[in-house]
């Protein structure tokens, strides 16, 4: 297995688990704000981690966008009809507007990315564990 230990896959401080979210995750993920929209901000910045074979479910960002910025592990992408890209460290995607699609850990890595979100999150139904489990490194 690769990046067993949980202990910070990336840069940024894992987090307590991510209870307030928990419903729409496969597995466990842990969230650690690092910027919470205020007065002189308004765009939120999490660091999500997910253990080997979390994923969250399907969603769409409405009025917005999200901007992953991977930090540690391995995990996967999806937008809906195109094939799951694999992500390192160092990549970034942007889920755009409307685009439906999906993100968490491959069965073997802990994974981490940053995301900062726009807009209003409309989640969807769980990632299929045969479809999941389909993808290969």
């Amino acid at each position: 297995m690769t990046n067993q230990k949980v202990e910070q896959p990336g840069v940024f401080p894992t987090g307590p688990t991510n209870d307030a979210f928990a419903q729409y995750f496969i597995g466990q993920s842990y969230n650690q704000t690092l910027v919470t929209p205020g007065d002189d901000v308004s765009v939120p910045v999490g660091n999500v981690t997910f253990e080997p074979g979390c994923r969250n479910n399907w969603h769409i960002h409405h009025n917005g966008s999200q901007i992953l910025l991977v930090t540690g592990g391995q995990g996967w992408y999806q937008e809906e009809g195109k094939p799951a890209q694999l992500l390192n460290p160092g990549d970034v995607v942007i889920a755009h507007d409307g685009v439906k699609h999906w993100h968490g850990a491959t069965r073997d890595s802990w994974f981490s990315h940053l995301a900062i979100t726009t807009g209003e999150s409309e989640w969807l139904e769980p990632v299929a564990d045969d479809v999941y489990n389909q993808l290969e490194k």
